[in-house]
């Protein structure tokens, strides 16, 4: 027992620096250490996986909110759509996929696609409609300096679309445990948002909506259902080491230039999608 916690901790630790700074929660990796290194159950490995974003959550927000990055309407309509999301998600996990070959199915046919397409996006960007007589530079400043309650910047879907996007997501991250922000991410991303300011949104949209799906699992175990309850010391273990490491990735992103964590993202859901796709298949 002892050296599962600390096993744990550091899991949670390593994965968490790596993920952290790109908005990507480490459950999307600790979910197949759960399931093969520490034995967690079908469907507990869900409410596992969301306990770990309850407790790792905090470090990297806390970071980012000390910077100023989680100013802005993004992180608000992001919850808004995927908290009902989870919740739904946490219902069709329990009473409709039991197993976990289906889910790993869904979660690679989404990223395997989107992280190959990110990658090669960065190193062939697609070219800007005729480049006007280098105005563009002054217009760049102009738009990065939106104000928090101003007009949609290039990329981002209409408040509507961004909530439809984010229910769905949600949806699909509580049957997978992982709370939706880390899939948004990069969906927002590969629209051509920058890294730096989806990251703060997705991980409180992670943190938020795991606390919701946590507690929906949470009322779901009352119904006598087996292995529905998190693994709770194991969950608090990654956790503690989550919370460190989530700190060190969010102080570590305004070091890194934008493709260095465009790369990054395309890199973690491209593995995280072949990882899945080859545990489903085998």
């Amino acid at each position: 027992m002892e050296w599962t916690l600390w096993a744990g901790v550091a899991a949670g630790l390593l994965i968490s620096v790596v993920t952290a700074p790109v908005g990507v929660s480490g459950a999307v990796f600790l979910l197949p250490v759960h399931l093969s290194v520490f034995g967690v159950p079908n469907p507990a490995v869900t409410p596992t996986n969301l306990l770990f974003n309850v407790v790792a959550g905090p470090g990297a927000l806390w970071r980012y909110r000390r910077d100023g990055a989680l100013r802005g309407p993004l992180a608000r309509r992001l919850v808004a759509g995927t908290v009902p999301g989870v919740v739904a998600g946490a219902v069709i996990r329990v009473h409709a996929l039991p197993g976990p070959t289906v889910y790993r199915l869904l979660i690679a046919g989404l990223l395997l696609p989107l992280g190959v397409w990110l990658c090669v996006r960065t190193f062939r960007p697609a070219r800007p409609a005729k480049a006007a007589a280098r105005p563009a530079e002054t217009a760049a400043p102009a738009e990065a300096a939106v104000p928090a309650g101003g007009p949609t910047p290039a990329g981002e879907p209409s408040p509507a679309g961004l909530t439809a996007l984010a229910l769905a997501v949600g949806v699909v991250g509580g049957v997978y445990g992982i709370g939706g922000g880390s899939l948004i991410g990069p969906l927002l991303v590969a629209r051509g948002l920058p890294v730096a300011r989806v990251a703060p949104a997705a991980l409180a949209t992670t943190f938020v909506t795991s606390v919701v799906g946590a507690a929906a699992f949470a009322v779901l175990s009352l119904t006598g259902a087996d292995d529905i309850a998190p693994d709770w010391w194991l969950g608090l273990a990654c956790g503690l080491g989550g919370l460190v490491g989530g700190y060190l990735g969010a102080r570590l992103q305004p070091r890194l230039p934008e493709r260095a964590l465009r790369l990054l993202l395309g890199a973690l859901a491209t593995a995280i999608g072949g990882l899945y796709a080859a545990q489903a298949l085998v």
